[in-house]
């Protein structure tokens, strides 16, 4: 299950679809300039999110 954290305050998240309530995977995606964004998605592909927000910054995904 894809579990973001928080460095700065230590707040976690676990994150599943809302459509079929299965755990997002961890994965990562290329951009067109080269540059890859840590993701996560849906096993039955519902879709993606990029990784939540917290104090101000990108919450971490261990992949």
């Amino acid at each position: 299950m894809a579990t973001y954290e928080c460095s700065k305050c230590g707040m976690s998240v676990n994150a599943t679809c809302g459509k079929c309530d299965k755990p997002l995977v961890d994965d990562m995606l290329k951009l067109d300039d080269g540059n890859e964004v840590q993701i996560s998605k849906c096993p039955d592909n519902h879709g993606k999110i990029k990784s939540p927000l917290c104090c101000g910054q990108d919450m971490s995904c261990k992949l």
